[in-house]
């Protein structure tokens, strides 16, 4: 029964990613969108070469340009075969040197275009760290001691984007300072709560209304940083049209309806998924095993880790899923898929973990000890003993995170 029930939860997220690749998408809505002249197309965020080969395939000839920026292992070799395609790798979660030779290319990229040329913008999370263009007085180390910080700090995306984009020229509007008045508009692979255009990649087209107070518990030198950073004015410019292709919300129901397919009953959870992950996972296993009635249970979100000093190897749906393990020890028939749906798990290459009530006992028998791996933020490893890691590759999207869960 364990086998049946962990092959029907991977079954269930495969469909559900699948339902929001970014290849697929965009080429059926380009398909419903009359576009006659020349355009140029600039794809950025995790899921941008997927995004982009939608774009390609449904636009011919009418496709004068494209610049495509994306994860260090994501480019997909199809761009190879379209003429005009231009295609750069950079880092993530933290910036690299390639992310600030793409910064530079995307403003360079912008202002060659002609000034009546149509510019579709397709962008994905990831964005924030893969394309960089620093402000005055902010180099390459203060980036990633910034951004190294913010991911291990427990804040919620609204904050570190206030602070990210304090420190850029394109984020928060800023691209617009150079599009001119030319024609844009921008499609959405959203990756946050409520979807907003200005959250999403750290939003380049637009200003939004944002969090711009430095939280109370920021160190003493990046509150010295940003306090000699001038606040700017936003661009002169009117913030383009947008358009969200698919969300959280997208994946979960293709879930549900897969599982309906089958005859079985799924139950979707309208409450996001938020906060810390190891308390997330303790709090759905218990709930598995009293309160909640059989069937597929389905949540999406994210969650956060505040990590160590010297912190392991995984993510947070590793650790969410091995906190969850850890309740469910012992039992049968229930088991709980925690996953990217990017097909990353924070800065490792696993997507996340499939765990069951032999999670505990099977890396107990490697001479592991799970609590210890969940205090250092070490999951990764005591799911590697228990056989539980779930590697699927990169996805073409980037909607957040699935949690699934059967309860027989």
């Amino acid at each position: 029964m364990d086998n049946n029930c962990r092959a029907l939860v991977l079954d269930v997220a495969h469909c559900a990613i699948d339902s929001v690749r970014g290849d697929r998408l965009v080429e059926q809505a380009l398909g419903r969108t009359p576009i006659d002249e020349a355009v140029d197309v600039v794809a950025i965020g995790k899921a941008a070469a997927a995004m982009e080969v939608g774009a390609c395939r449904a636009l011919g000839d009418r496709l004068q340009r494209a610049l495509v920026i994306t994860k260090t292992g994501h480019a997909l070799p199809e761009l190879a075969h379209y003429p005009g395609v231009e295609t750069l790798e950079a880092g993530h979660p933290v910036p690299t040197p390639a992310s600030l030779l793409a910064g530079a290319r995307l403003l360079e990229w912008v202002r060659e275009a002609p000034a009546d040329r149509r510019m579709l913008f397709l962008i994905s999370g990831g964005a924030s760290s893969l394309v960089e263009a620093p402000v005055a007085g902010v180099d390459l180390d203060d980036l990633v001691r910034i951004n190294t910080w913010l991911l291990a700090s427990g804040l919620g995306i609204d904050q570190i984007n206030a602070i990210r984009r304090r420190v850029s020229l394109i984020k928060g509007g800023n691209l617009l300072r150079v599009t001119g008045r030319r024609q844009l508009e921008a499609w959405l692979l959203s990756d946050v709560a409520g979807d907003n255009p200005a959250v999403i990649g750290s939003g380049p087209l637009y200003p939004g209304r944002v969090p711009q107070a430095t939280p109370v518990d920021c160190p003493a030198w990046l509150a010295r940083l940003l306090d000699r950073i001038p606040e700017t004015e936003p661009a002169a410019v009117t913030a383009p049209p947008h358009r969200v292709l698919a969300n959280l919300q997208t994946a979960c129901e293709a879930a549900a309806r897969r599982v309906r397919r089958d005859g079985l009953v799924a139950h979707e959870h309208s409450v996001e998924l938020d906060g810390d992950a190891a308390a997330t996972g303790t709090e759905l296993a218990r709930r598995l095993l009293s309160d909640l009635p059989p069937g597929m249970h389905i949540w999406g979100g994210e969650t956060t880790v505040t990590l160590p000093d010297a912190p392991g190897r995984g993510g947070r749906n590793q650790h969410l899923a091995l906190a969850a393990a850890s309740v469910l020890a012992g039992q049968t028939g229930v088991c709980l898929l925690a996953i990217g749906t990017d097909g990353s798990d924070g800065p490792t290459e696993d997507a996340g973990a499939l765990v069951d009530g032999g999670t505990i006992r099977r890396g107990e028998l490697s001479g592991l000890d799970a609590a210890e791996h969940l205090r250092r933020a070490d999951s990764g490893v005591f799911l590697e003993a228990s056989g539980d890691l779930i590697s699927t590759g990169p996805t073409g999207t980037n909607v957040r995170d699935l949690v699934i869960a059967w309860k027989g």
